[in-house]
């Protein structure tokens, strides 16, 4: 595994916490080796991004400050270009453009994508590079285009994003939270055959025993 994101986060003053902590050998020891590098995407990190339909954005501001946005669409929107790209059509907003600005002087970006049923989350950071639907109107109409069907909302520019590193987070401290839709396709399974009901269950409970392994 990378240790990439190791090497982009953690800083003197959190290493000096982690040592005072005990927390240290499991994670800031892994800055003592050389940085493998950016990191690419595997099945799990595509799974996850490719079901969103919303997901957290944070950029830097000119005046140092994050700026955090919750970005929200069809499930797809946030699109897999290959194991080391993202990128999404930006749907026309306030026309404050502070991530658009922000981006055009400082192109770091980090993302949180959460899959509430399940209680997973991952982090993503990246470059990001904004590109105006002028400039390439064909990339933005394929971003457009999702499993189910055309983005309907205005879109103004593409924003394409290279990944740097990845980190997936504790699951403790998330709240299951069940969209209509979910709960629709749940019931669905439940009203099939003594079979299908099984399968749910055992594909649950294999779920859990790898989360404990």
């Amino acid at each position: 595994m990378s240790n990439h994101y190791h090497h982009l986060v953690f800083g003197p003053s959190a290493l000096a916490r982690q040592r005072a902590k005990g927390s240290y050998t499991a994670y800031g020891a892994q800055t003592e080796r050389g940085d493998d590098g950016p990191e690419e995407l595997d099945g799990r990190e595509k799974v996850i991004i490719r079901a969103a339909d919303q997901f957290y954005l944070s950029t830097v501001t000119e005046t140092g400050w994050p700026y955090v946005q919750y970005r929200s669409g069809p499930a797809g929107f946030l699109q897999v270009l290959d194991d080391h790209t993202l990128a999404f059509a930006d749907f026309a907003g306030n026309n404050q453009y502070v991530t658009a600005g922000n981006l055009d002087a400082n192109d770091r970006v980090a993302l949180i994508v959460v899959d509430y049923p399940r209680r997973q989350r991952v982090k993503i950071y990246g470059r990001a590079t904004v590109v105006e639907g002028s400039a390439d109107p064909a990339l933005l109409e394929r971003l457009r285009q999702v499993p189910g069907g055309t983005v309907e909302s205005r879109c103004e520019r593409s924003v394409v994003i290279s990944v740097e590193a990845i980190d997936w987070n504790c699951t403790r401290s998330i709240i299951p939270r069940y969209d209509q839709d979910y709960v629709s396709r749940m019931g669905a399974l439940y009203e099939r055959d003594a079979a299908a009901r099984e399968k749910v269950l055992l594909d649950r409970i294999a779920e859990l025993e790898a989360r404990l392994e």
